[in-house]
């Protein structure tokens, strides 16, 4: 598979590649210049908010448009606001360029995510999902890897704008290598006859499955919980390495480093164990809540890495418990607009756990936040995964 596939797999690299590139250097300039902890969780809030609340249109567009023709044009068209942003922020300058350059991004890499899931299970129909997500992850963690290597180096050089600029580079070249991928031809036409609505009733359909179709409401729950310390983790990473704890940006990359090559040894080990489903989802949220608690109570630099890492190693393992479960239950002929209302509402609690930061962490550190966050997540387990041990 990785043979046949190489310009697939070789596309998701060079889009994550330039995707993390951006997302390693938005919290660290904006912490840089305003040098408050608190603006970063704002200006997550502000970038994640539209990326999730995306997620139900770029849904129901996967159902009724090609996955590869919105999956090449989603990566086209964030070259492009690369390029408007970078413009716009030296004609007229301030830090709002930067923040709604990651908004503009976030919104068109909604697009590109769904696209591509639907991709994976058109065209891979004939592979175990969880070995062919599993592929999937590991190609796109070799671009988390070096995402903030490249950008932490090349801003010891570059003006930030000049590291945008190299982003956008890649986003064409990962459409340039997608064009040459000859799976294409294997995609399979979705099954089922397709009802033909407005695009509300669609999104009210969508809603009445994912309360309807059994284990899905349960699933999101969980996946909220994990998504409340992915996204504190991500707002206030950058402050409480370069700031709480006086590291420099370079420690704060090999960190993003560490916990990409984490998630590779866990994808890889998910890739060649069949592990039960119920297995994956238990253990994965149980080391990510046991990260949290670690990153909440981190007087030492070398504590809050290792929470880290657990997160950030079991996010993806956690990821592919989410996806094999709703490729379960949705039927085939409604999969993209109900993924995109799901993959919304998992996601809404990203952008609040920012919100949080913002209000509540003092300074550069975001401990007591995080602890807070780590018990809400234990609540949410502890009654979603019960629920789920007494109905089976």
């Amino acid at each position: 598979m990785l043979v046949r596939d190489r310009a697939f797999f070789a596309s998701m690299f060079l889009t994550v590649l330039a995707d993390q590139i951006l997302l390693f250097l938005v919290p660290l300039v904006i912490f840089q210049i305003t040098g408050d902890v608190a603006w970063s969780g704002l200006a997550f809030f502000f970038e994640t908010l539209p990326r999730y609340l995306t997620f139900p249109v770029a849904g129901i567009l996967c159902d009724r448009f090609s996955p590869i023709l919105l999956l090449r044009i989603s990566r086209i068209l964030r070259a492009v606001a690369c390029i408007v942003g970078i413009a716009g922020q030296l004609a007229f300058g301030g830090v709002w360029w930067l923040i709604g350059l990651s908004a503009v991004v976030g919104i068109f890499t909604t697009q590109g995510m769904l696209a591509l899931e639907m991709v994976l299970v058109r065209a891979f129909s004939d592979q175990r999902f969880e070995k062919v997500a599993s592929y999937g992850q590991l190609a796109s963690q070799m671009g988390v890897v070096l995402g903030p290597l490249v950008a932490a180096y090349l801003m010891a050089f570059w003006p930030w704008q000049a590291v945008v600029v190299l982003a956008t580079v890649l986003f064409v070249l990962a459409d340039l290598a997608f064009y040459f991928w000859p799976g294409q031809a294997r995609m399979e036409d979705a099954p089922g006859r397709r009802v033909s609505r407005h695009p509300v009733a669609d999104l009210k359909h969508a809603l009445k499955l994912v309360w309807t179709l059994p284990g899905l409401t349960r699933a999101i729950l969980q996946a909220a919980g994990v998504n409340l310390i992915i996204g504190a983790t991500l707002a206030t990473a950058a402050a409480m390495m370069t700031g709480f704890f006086s590291q420099s940006e370079q420690v704060y990359a090999w960190l993003q480093v560490g916990g990409a090559l984490a998630t590779l040894a866990v994808l890889t080990l998910t890739a060649h164990v069949a592990f039960s489903l119920k297995t994956l989802g238990v253990t994965a949220y149980g080391l990510i809540c046991a990260g949290a608690v670690l990153t909440g109570l981190g007087a030492h630099p070398l504590i809050y890495a290792a929470g880290f890492l657990l997160i950030a190693g079991f996010d993806k393992m956690f990821n592919i418990y989410v996806r094999t479960l709703r490729k379960e239950i949705i039927p085939p002929e409604e999969f993209g607009k109900t993924t995109g209302v799901i993959i919304c509402l998992n996601n809404l609690s990203q952008p609040l756990a920012g919100l949080i930061v913002a209000i509540f962490a003092a300074g550069d550190d975001a401990r007591a936040v995080l602890l807070g966050l780590a018990g809400a997540m234990a609540v949410l387990g502890v009654m979603t995964f019960r629920r789920a041990a007494t109905q089976s």
